[in-house]
C-alpha cells in the first residue's frame, strides 16, 4: 500500500503535489495521462492501495467548455465516480479538487453554503462531481474533502490563462491588450493551494466542502499593475471592452472554513506570490 495516489499527475498542480507529498516523506504514485482515460472503468482496477486518493485529473479550461462538453462531462464526471468507486474498494479517503462554482455571488466574501450556481459548463461538471462526492460520504461512509479551487496563478501554468497571458505580453516588450480591465477575482498561489491539499490528509472522517482562496480581490487593471512594477515596465494597456460571455464581476472567498477545519491560511499575498512566479518562470 501506498501512503497517496495524486491523479493528474502531470498538470501544472499534480507535479507539483508529488513533489511537495514526496518531499514530505510519504510514498507516492503519480497517475497522469500516460497510465490511460481516467473516465474508463479499466485504470482504476490497475491501481495499488492507498491511505488518500488526490483527485485532480480532469478537464479545465472554461472557454473549452463550451464546444467539447462531453469531454468535460466524462472526464470531471464519470472519472470522479471511478475515484470514488475506487476509495470505496480500498477504503481510502478522498481529496477532490474542485472550483468555483458558484456564478454571480449574492455577497462578498463567498460562504461554502452560499448558493451554488455554475454558468459554464466546466462549473457545472465539477458540481457534478462535488454531489457525488458528498453521496458517497453520506451513504457509503467515504471520507471526503473537496476543495474549492479560487483562481490559482504560478509558474508552468497554461498560457491561455489571464496571468501568463499579461507576463507574456509584458516580456515582449509591447502593448498589453486585454478585453475587460473590470473584473474582479480572488487570486491564489500555487504554493498555499500544495498547503491546503496536504493539511487536507489530516481532516477526520466526513464530507468537508472548503473554499481554498486568497480572501481578498483584484481587478485585471490591478493585476496588470501589479505585473509591470515587479517587472520595472510601464507599458501602454488597451482594452477591448468586451465583456465576456456569463461575466461575473467580482469573487472574493470566504477561507473561515479552512482556517478552521485545515488550520490553513494563505502565506503568500499577490505581490510577493507574482515575484516568485517570474523568477520561477
Amino acid at each position: 500500500m501506498v501512503d497517496a495516489i495524486v491523479t493528474g499527475a502531470g498538470g501544472f498542480l499534480g507535479s507539483r503535489l508529488v513533489r511537495r507529498l514526496e518531499q514530505a516523506g510519504f510514498d507516492v504514485l503519480a497517475l497522469d495521462r500516460t497510465h490511460g482515460d481516467i473516465s474508463e472503468e479499466k485504470v482504476w482496477q490497475e491501481l495499488p492501495a492507498a491511505r488518500t486518493l488526490f483527485h485532480l485529473a480532469g478537464r479545465t479550461f472554461v472557454p473549452d467548455s463550451w464546444s467539447q462538453g462531453p469531454s468535460f462531462t466524462a472526464a470531471n464526471v464519470l472519472g470522479t465516480q471511478h475515484a470514488l468507486n475506487w476509495c470505496k474498494r480500498h477504503k481510502a479517503k478522498l481529496v477532490f479538487a474542485s472550483a468555483y462554482v458558484y456564478g454571480v455571488p449574492d455577497r462578498l466574501p463567498i460562504h461554502e453554503s452560499d448558493p451554488v450556481r455554475p454558468n459554464n459548463p466546466y462549473a457545472l461538471s465539477k458540481h457534478l462531481a462535488e454531489q457525488l462526492c458528498e453521496f458517497a460520504a453520506t451513504h457509503e461512509q467515504i471520507p471526503v474533502v473537496v476543495l474549492r479551487l479560487f483562481n490559482i496563478y504560478g509558474a508552468g501554468q497554461r498560457p491561455e490563462f489571464l496571468i501568463p497571458t499579461l507576463l507574456n505580453q509584458i516580456r515582449a516588450k509591447q502593448e498589453i491588450q486585454v478585453l475587460d480591465l473590470s473584473p474582479r477575482r480572488d487570486y491564489i498561489f500555487v504554493d498555499d493551494v500544495l498547503s491546503a491539499f496536504a493539511k487536507a490528509m489530516d481532516v477526520a472522517e466526513g464530507y468537508h466542502c472548503i473554499n481554498i482562496g486568497s480572501g481578498m480581490s483584484y481587478s485585471v487593471q490591478e493585476i496588470i499593475d501589479i505585473l509591470q512594477e515587479a517587472a520595472g515596465t510601464a507599458l501602454p494597456v488597451v482594452s477591448s471592452c468586451t465583456v465576456r460571455r456569463n461575466e461575473i464581476p467580482d469573487v472574493r472567498a470566504d477561507i473561515t472554513r479552512a482556517r478552521t477545519i485545515l488550520g490553513w491560511r494563505p502565506e503568500w499575498d499577490l505581490p510577493a506570490g507574482m515575484r516568485a512566479m517570474m523568477k520561477e518562470s
